[in-house]
Order: C-alpha cells, then sequence, then structure tokens
C-alpha cells in the first residue's frame, strides 16, 4: 500500500512540473508573439548594454597590466577585470525584462539568476578590492615569499568569508530562514579560532608586521638585550642575525609584545662623554672646561648640545658633555666619537689638566690620635 502512495506522489510532482514547464513554454510564447517588436529592441538595448559592460571589462585589464601593479588605477582595472559573463548576461536580460514585462514565472526565473550573479559578482569585486589595497599597503620592505605566503592566507579568510556572507543573502532572498545557519557559522568560527588560538596569534602578529611596518627586512633593531638585524619575517616567527654574529629565531607573538627600538631612518646619534678631573684642580680652570668641549665638539664637525659640571664625585669633579653626530652610518659615529675622544685627551694635557682616577689616601694616627707622618718631619 505504501509503495503504491509513493509511486502516486512521484506521478503527482511529474505530472505538476510537467504542467508547469507547458504554462511557461505557452505563456513565453504567447508573450514573445505579442510584444516581439518591444523585445525585440529591448535585446538590442540589452546587447548594447552588454557590450558597453564587456568594454569596461576590457579597460579594466589594460589597467590591471601597468607597470605599477599596485597603483590605485590598476587595483581599479583589476576589480573592473573579475567581471564575469555570466552577469554581464543576467544585467542585460533584468533590463530586457524590465522594459518588456515578461510573464511572472520567468520575470521571476530572471530576477533570482540575477540576484545568484550579483551577490557573488560583488562578493568577487569586494575580495580583489580588498587584495589590490592590501598588497598595495604591504609592498614596501616586504620580502616577496612572505607577503605572498601573508597574501594566499588572506585571500582564503576573505573569499570564504565574502561566499559565506553571500551565499547567505542568497538563501534569505529565496525565502529560507538563515538564522540557525548564521548562528552555527558562528559557533563554528569561536571553535575554530579557540582550538587555533596560538597559531592564529602569530599569524595575525605576522600580518601586523606587514601591514603597520614596526621594522622591515633588513633594518637593525634592538630588543631586550639584543641587537639584530633582521632577515627574514615570517607567518610564525621573525629570524634576525646578531651583531655578534647569532642567528636568532622568535615568534611574533613575543616579538611585538617587547619594547623594539629600530635604527633604521636615523638622521643622527647623540654621544656623551663622562669626564672626571682631580680635585685639585683650580676653580677658574675648572670653569673654563666646558668652553673647551665645545671648541673640540664644533672643531670636528659634531653638534654641540650642552657641557658642564655635574657633580662631587668620590675622587673626581664630575664634568659630562653632549652632542650630536649628524650621519646614519654608525662606522662613521664611531670614528666621530674616537676622533673627539683623542682630542679632549690632547688638550687637557696641553692645558695641564688631569684627568682623575680612582685613589685612597690613608693616615697613620698614634694612640693619642696625634698624625704619624710618613716621612721625617723636621723640628
Amino acid at each position: 500500500m505504501t509503495n503504491r502512495s509513493n509511486s502516486a506522489l512521484g506521478n503527482f510532482h511529474a505530472i505538476n512540473i510537467e504542467s508547469k514547464l507547458s504554462s511557461l513554454w505557452s505563456s513565453t510564447t504567447d508573450w514573445v508573439a505579442t510584444n516581439s517588436v518591444d523585445i525585440a529592441l529591448a535585446m538590442l538595448v540589452g546587447i548594447g548594454i552588454y557590450l558597453l559592460l564587456g568594454l569596461g571589462r576590457s579597460f579594466g585589464m589594460r589597467l590591471r597590466n601597468r607597470r605599477d601593479p599596485l597603483g590605485l588605477a590598476p587595483i581599479i582595472g583589476r576589480v573592473a577585470a573579475k567581471t564575469g559573463q555570466f552577469f554581464l548576461i543576467m544585467v542585460s536580460a533584468k533590463l530586457v525584462a524590465g522594459h518588456t514585462s515578461p510573464p511572472p514565472l520567468l520575470a521571476e526565473g530572471i530576477a533570482f539568476l540575477f540576484t545568484i550573479s550579483a551577490v557573488f559578482q560583488g562578493a568577487i569585486w569586494l575580495r580583489e578590492l580588498i587584495m589590490g589595497v592590501l598588497e598595495r599597503r604591504a609592498s614596501d620592505g616586504v620580502s616577496g615569499e612572505t607577503l605572498a605566503n601573508a597574501m594566499g592566507v588572506i585571500r582564503i579568510v576573505v573569499t570564504v568569508a565574502l561566499f559565506a556572507i553571500a551565499a547567505v543573502v542568497v538563501l534569505d532572498n529565496l525565502g529560507v530562514n538563515v538564522t540557525g545557519l548564521v548562528a552555527g557559522l558562528g559557533i563554528g568560527g569561536i571553535a575554530i579560532g579557540l582550538a587555533a588560538q596560538g597559531i592564529f596569534s602569530d599569524l595575525f602578529a605576522a600580518l601586523s608586521i606587514i601591514f603597520d611596518r614596526p621594522f622591515l627586512k633588513g633594518e637593525t633593531i634592538n630588543y631586550d638585550q639584543t641587537t639584530a638585524t633582521v632577515e627574514k619575517i615570517g607567518l610564525k616567527s621573525t629570524r634576525l642575525r646578531a651583531i655578534t654574529g647569532e642567528k636568532k629565531i622568535i615568534s611574533n607573538t613575543n616579538l611585538l609584545s617587547k619594547e623594539i627600538t629600530s635604527y633604521a631612518g636615523l638622521d643622527h646619534r647623540r654621544m656623551k662623554f663622562p669626564i672626571g678631573v682631580i680635585y685639585q684642580t683650580d676653580p677658574a680652570v675648572a670653569d673654563r672646561i666646558p668652553a673647551l668641549l665645545k671648541e673640540i665638539v664644533d672643531s670636528h664637525g659634531a653638534v654641540f648640545i650642552r657641557s658642564g659640571f655635574v657633580g662631587f664625585g668620590q675622587s673626581s669633579l664630575d664634568f659630562e658633555v653632549e652632542f650630536d653626530v649628524f650621519d646614519p652610518d654608525y662606522e662613521q659615529v664611531y670614528q666621530m666619537r674616537h676622533a673627539i675622544g683623542l682630542a679632549i685627551l690632547r688638550r687637557f694635557k696641553q692645558e695641564g689638566i688631569e684627568f682623575a682616577y680612582p685613589t685612597q689616601t690613608t693616615f697613620t694616627a698614634a694612640p693619642d690620635g696625634a698624625m704619624i707622618m710618613p716621612y721625617p718631619v723636621k723640628t
């Protein structure tokens, strides 16, 4: 009995579909016969629109092939070049249907196909625009391999996100209740994020380095007690070469959590010399020391900042001098510091100013407190 019921139900659906197709064919032929002139004119307009949109796509392809692939015009051309043939056809069909009043079933079919093509075409355009802008932003100072890997990951994420949204929009236009689907996607995304938290943490840190550019490949940076040159920025870790020769590998998350000092783009470096002279120095001579130091710094082409007395040390009168060397090459800065230091030594020797060094004086006293001199005293 059940088999007979299923067979009858199947035959009913088949007859129903066949009758709908027959009705669609009949109404379509009647519509064509009645509005043949309007349809012909609308089709000519549709063909013109199709050709115009195709011309725009061809122009976009030419813009995309310019020498500067990451300029604004090539990015716009890249977006236009991704216009699909199906979308062009459905735009033309939609415009034709809008001016010729086709049968309801045919109009619904065209509207449905146009909605699908428009939603997914919009997702493709938006994906290309996002990727073009991101590549333009990240192109400077990033190695090709790192950028390609990062863009590959971002492209997957952006594609999945945009096409998931597009699918939800299409289903919603079809009358499907998408509340449960959206909730399921959200829960699934949270579960994946928690399961791969460490991986995503380093990945997003790598993307932060690529796009925010706190440092670039080839720059010398300092973090903690390490000074090193960046050799490679990877998706998981960054590889550096310490100034002492060792290879350093640190995760991107750990690196960005530190205070980083970058030596790139320096136009000057500030140097400071602490100088101690003996306590026996005459106050008048001590008063001349800052002027002497300024004269020495100026004579070597450095920029004098300040110099003066800073304190009474355990065995010295303490002075200091600060000056700037405007040269990005640290080797030149190093040599300038060397030359100024030796010049200070020579000038102080000429002026009879003695540098202090740690000393200790011992006094011997008799039981009654009288000082015992270490040499005979004439009476």
